[in-house]
């Protein structure tokens, strides 16, 4: 990911396949997804490590987080 168009783009193909195969998913219902993604983001620096990879420092947390936020409400 190297814009926010490309995280758009993302996010929008995580969407479109949850409606083509969602039943399939781990985590099909909201409140097991976001826990999920938190959980995730805790073990991140273990998953990178397991794939010889650092977290990105660099990374807009911040960014995500808001865009998390606004979902809430935004129409």
């Amino acid at each position: 990911m190297r814009t926010r168009e490309e995280l758009a783009a993302f996010v929008a193909a995580l969407r479109d396949d949850f409606i083509r195969s969602g039943a399939d998913w781990e985590n099909q219902t909201l409140d097991r997804f976001l826990d999920a993604l938190s959980v995730w983001i805790t073990a991140a620096p273990g998953w990178y490590g397991n794939f010889e990879q650092e977290l990105p420092a660099e990374g807009d947390w911040t960014f995500f987080a808001r865009a998390l936020a606004a979902a809430v409400v935004y129409e």
